[in-house]
């Protein structure tokens, strides 16, 4: 048995600040009122991390760049009936991975329509004066209703998929995303999680986090 570091440290920072913004998203969205300011603030935040996540699939530790976990259909009915190699299971499963790129495609989406959503009461997005009222429309109603849902229903079945490894499969994956490393029976390639990848992993946050910024300073414009 061997063990491997799996997720590198940005990975899993993006990981849970990921979830807490996400969960932070949804319940100012309920609140509603003053509370739709931090809405609109943590908003940004996913958006930079958001960014941070697309370039670090490209560059990031091994088993975190999309390349590793970026499965055929054929993968997939494999790995459904139970004939996937071992190594399917180490970062992200094929039926994981259609989660994390479905989480991510869903979460682009509601933050875009949210930069120009606008319910004329106490909330509008930054880039709402850059497009025009039936566009400005259509988002908020998408961003309100059908897209928040999608994000509820995948958060969800997300925590679902967890239990179901956990208590069926006697797969832990919340302790790899933790700690980052996983007990594995082949030599497998590592994540590299040096200085050098963490450096690197900063100066991509603080770009991503400068963009976001700047879009949300438009807002003010």
């Amino acid at each position: 048995m061997h063990t491997l570091r799996v997720w590198d440290l940005p990975t899993r920072a993006f990981h849970w600040l990921l979830a807490a913004s996400v969960i932070g998203m949804v319940v100012t969205a309920k609140v509603g009122g003053n509370w739709m300011e931090w809405h609109l603030r943590l908003g940004h935040v996913v958006l930079a991390l958001l960014l941070f996540r697309l370039v670090w699939g490209l560059v990031g530790g091994h088993w975190s760049r999309f390349g590793s976990f970026l499965y055929g259909p054929l993968s997939v009915m494999r790995y459904v009936t139970g004939q996937a190699p071992a190594h399917h299971q180490v970062g992200h499963s094929p039926l994981g991975a259609l989660s994390v790129f479905a989480l991510i495609a869903v979460l682009l989406v509601q933050v875009g329509t949210g930069l120009i959503s606008d319910d004329e009461i106490a909330f509008f997005g930054p880039l709402v004066r850059f497009v025009d009222g039936s566009t400005v429309s259509q988002a908020t109603s998408f961003h309100k209703d059908i897209g928040q849902w999608l994000v509820l229903a995948l958060v969800l079945l997300h925590l679902v998929a967890i239990g179901f490894y956990q208590f069926v499969m006697r797969d832990n994956l919340v302790g790899p995303m933790v700690h980052g490393d996983k007990t594995v029976s082949e030599d497998l390639p590592a994540s590299r999680d040096g200085l050098v990848q963490r450096l690197l992993a900063l100066v991509l946050v603080l770009v991503a986090a400068a963009a976001a910024y700047a879009i949300y300073g438009l807002g003010a414009g």
